[in-house]
């Protein structure tokens, strides 16, 4: 028998089947020399099955198959050709093996170039393997020969069916891509019906499992109405996908290619029996069922989970798409944490926290006094502002712990994106939701403490105005459904304890501000410091460096020594830097030599750890020199003392000197106050021809040190009438206000902090404008022991307190006629 071989891949094993010249006319190419009973070499096949008269291409890899293959074609020898069960099975039983099989003869054996062997086996009877009866060097069994019932010649209907047959293959290989064009040539030529079935059985891609039962059928008219059922589906499957294809191939759009795309992927997963991304999608409908979400809500999730099961895995759009599912089921909707409602418990947290700050704990504590009564309420928004390091940030885990709430910090210093805070749409690549709801479900509770700090530091630019977006945030008529761009639902904010932190309100737009309520955490005095740095910093240090308490100890006036000499600021920050510079040299001798040279640090031995003291106290300077007055300042590290010196000096009049890096502010209160002395010279008796023969030079000590502000009107008048009169200021006295062309005394911020100040510098009394005997009442009597103030709302009544009716020694003679004669 002549043979042309074409091979044609049809399995996923690199198994082939022949087609040939062979027509199948010769019915007697099909009888074997074997009975049944007998006993035969048995060939295990992976996923192939061997129809008789088909010839089929094998690539052996087993070492027995290997031997097999060699003595039977050394033999001249038939073999029985099964299907395993499972291919993954390596040495395979009687149960791991179908039954029905093909006695297989072997047509030729070929070494292939990449060192594989390949046989080509012609499969001539269909075999029912009754057992094995040997394993070893191969699988050998006993066989029984089973008969194929043919129709007639003269058959007519199974002629119409075979015809029909070879009809539906021609068109499923004119539409399939997976199929050689020539396999049409080979049908064509096949005159045989058996083998033509057979043939068509091999060929065509259908399942094993189908294979097996086409083949386990006796009566050839049955197997071909089973082919003809087969070949109808395959060729309607092929076609309609064909049809798709053209169709994409004339004007498909990118959502009707996704579709079609997902529709193969859906009925590959239905014939492998599913995949990881149903299972993963069940997944999110069995959880989304126990979520506590509104029919908005619910309705919004279900059509995008159901958008995700038409979306290509591979696509952009679905990481996109399962993370915005994700996070709609992390985020915990209608979860919130039970409030401790004992006013008597927070309070003790709080205290224990932190030392001071008696206004915020106020605050928090009618809060949760309000939420006792009412059980349900829109939570404050609450800004503190302050000096650094005066514990703003760390108020808000305390309020945390008192209220037994989550606890999530968003830092907003240099966030200049709209985005940080509403999030991104999530048609962007990449997009993901707001920090506003990343934070919650990092909580995983609805209602935590949520700190905002650095809020003066946001700023705007072309991406947007994040402080914008923060007033849906913090506004409590409004946050109960703020919107995040990502989510695209509604979500409720009013829960949420907001408390913001700023250093500076002048940053902060008003809008913002309006929807806050604003509490001063100012500077704390020295005594406070010291019960700061004794209950919190000094543990907290001794820990942090490997130290236990009974190692070293700082007493209280080392702390104090420390507060003084070497920082210089309203909060604690710098103090607490100091105190671990000291625990870490000490921690190093320790470790150097094995004992600590000193277990108590006096304040004598701060030169050895700390070096030279960096700052000094201000003190005062008395009041010998006409012209020195004592100012109160307000800077960023807490108050100042400043002094405003004036002198005199003989020449053509007229001109005023400023000198002491001073801003515009200050030099205008400076020539405001000298006005206001030219035009009322007669309530310090003066001659008002005193100005054209005198030149006047005001100057701030300290030079390097920029300042501005208007809170030293009152104490630069003062200077002047006292250099003018040449009469002695009040001593032990300071002054803070700001003065006007009129006359008048106007109030000025930053009060506690320069009450501080004062104190430190010995100072005993001072003068203020009436409007700020307000801010005097709301602060603690324990800052104000010591002191007296006078209250003034012009500044006659500055003059009236401070000069005294005493010229200082070495007076300058001022009179018009004395500068006239010289």
């Amino acid at each position: 028998m002549k043979e042309r071989y074409l091979l044609e891949d049809v399995s996923d094993n690199n198994g082939f089947s022949l087609i040939t010249d062979y027509d199948g006319s010769d019915e007697n190419a099909f009888d074997v020399n074997i009975k049944s009973g007998e006993i035969l070499p048995v060939l295990p096949l992976r996923n192939m099955v061997l129809f008789p008269g088909v010839f089929l291409p094998i690539t052996v890899g087993r070492k027995s198959s290997l031997k097999l293959i060699h003595d039977a074609d050394k033999k001249h020898k038939d073999i029985a050709v099964v299907c395993q069960r499972s291919a993954h099975t390596e040495d395979p039983k009687l149960e791991d093996l179908h039954n029905i099989g093909t006695v297989g003869r072997i047509v030729r054996v070929l070494e292939m170039p990449d060192q594989t062997t390949t046989v080509i086996i012609q499969g001539m009877k269909r075999l029912n393997l009754k057992s094995i009866t040997d394993t070893h060097p191969y699988l050998k069994g006993e066989i029984e020969l089973l008969e194929e019932e043919t129709p007639g010649n003269n058959d007519k209907e199974f002629q119409a069916l075979v015809e029909t047959c070879k009809d539906l293959t021609m068109r499923y290989i004119k539409s399939s891509d997976t199929m050689h064009q020539d396999s049409a040539f080979a049908i064509k030529n096949i005159s045989n019906p058996m083998f033509l079935v057979n043939f068509i059985c091999s060929n065509l891609p259908f399942k094993k499992d189908e294979k097996i039962d086409l083949l386990s059928i006796n009566l050839l008219r049955e197997r071909t109405y089973r082919l003809l059922e087969i070949l109808n589906r395959e060729v309607q499957l092929a076609e309609i996908k064909a049809s798709i294809q053209m169709r994409a191939r004339e004007d498909i759009d990118q959502q009707q290619r996704e579709y079609f795309l997902q529709q193969q992927i859906k009925t590959i997963q239905d014939e492998l029996g599913g995949g990881g991304q149903e299972q993963e999608i069940e997944e999110m409908r069995q959880k989304a069922e126990r979520m506590r979400w509104n029919l908005e809500v619910r309705e919004t999730f279900m059509k995008e989970l159901a958008k995700l099961e038409r979306t290509h895995p591979q696509s952009p759009d679905y990481s996109v798409q399962l993370n915005y599912l994700q996070t709609m089921l992390n985020l915990p909707w209608g979860v919130y944490t039970t409030d401790n409602l004992n006013l008597k418990n927070a309070e003790k947290t709080l205290n224990k926290d932190h030392y001071g700050l008696e206004k915020v704990k106020e605050r928090i504590l009618e809060h949760l006094a309000v939420l006792k009564l009412k059980d349900d309420m829109k939570s404050p928004i609450i800004c503190l502002y302050g000096p650094p390091g005066v514990g703003k940030t760390s108020l808000g885990k305390s309020i945390a712990s008192a209220l037994k709430r989550k606890y999530v910090r968003m830092s907003l210093g240099g966030v200049h994106d709209e985005a940080e805070i509403r999030g991104h749409r999530k048609t962007y690549i990449g997009a993901m939701p707001g920090r506003i709801i990343k934070s919650l479900i990092k909580a995983g509770a609805s209602n935590p403490v949520f700190i905002l700090d650095e809020i003066d530091k946001v700023s705007a630019d072309r991406q947007g105005d994040p402080s914008s977006a923060l007033l849906e945030v913090l506004d409590p008529e409004q946050n109960t459904s703020f919107h995040d761009n990502f989510l695209d639902v509604d979500y409720d904010l009013s829960k949420v304890l907001f408390i913001a932190t700023a250093n500076n309100l002048n940053t902060i737009p008003g809008p913002l501000l309006d929807r806050m309520e604003l509490i001063e955490v100012s500077g704390y005095i020295t005594e406070e410091k010291v019960e700061i740095a004794r209950k919190h910093l000094v543990p907290k240090e001794l820990e942090a460096n490997g130290l236990k308490k009974t190692n070293i100890k700082l007493p209280k006036d080392t702390l104090e020594a420390i507060i003084e000499s070497y920082t210089r600021e309203s909060g604690v920050r710098e103090l607490e830097k100091k105190i671990g510079k000291i625990l870490r040299k000490s921690a190093r001798q320790y470790a150097t030599d094995g004992y600590f040279a000193k277990t108590e640090i006096k304040p004598a031995d701060l030169y050895d750890f700390l070096g030279a003291p960096e700052y000094t106290r201000d003190k005062y300077q008395g009041n010998e020199y006409a012209g020195v007055v004592t100012g109160l300042a307000w800077t960023a590290v807490g108050g100042e003392i400043l002094f405003v010196e004036t002198s005199l000096s003989r020449g053509k009049g007229g001109r005023l000197t400023l000198t002491g890096n001073l801003g515009d502010v200050m030099k205008e209160s400076a020539m405001l106050a000298l006005e206001y002395i030219k035009a009322h010279a007669s309530i310090l008796n003066l001659d008002e021809e005193i100005f054209d023969n005198w030149n006047i030079h005001i100057h701030v000590p300290e030079g390097a040190i920029p300042k501005d502000g208007p809170s030293a009107g009152i104490t630069m008048a003062t200077s002047l009438a006292s250099a003018l009169t040449q009469r002695k200021v009040k001593a032990n006295l300071a002054m803070t206000g700001e003065i006007t062309l009129r006359g008048k005394v106007l109030p000025v911020g930053g009060i506690k902090e320069k009450i501080l100040a004062a104190k430190r510098a010995g100072i005993k009394e001072i003068i203020m404008s009436a409007e700020n005997k307000k801010n005097i009442d709301e602060i603690q009597d324990l800052y104000l022991k010591g002191l007296t103030f006078h209250y003034v709302n012009d500044i006659k009544e500055v003059f009236a307190i401070a000069l005294t009716n005493e010229k200082v020694a070495d007076a300058i003679d001022l009179s018009v006629k004395k500068a006239s004669q010289e």
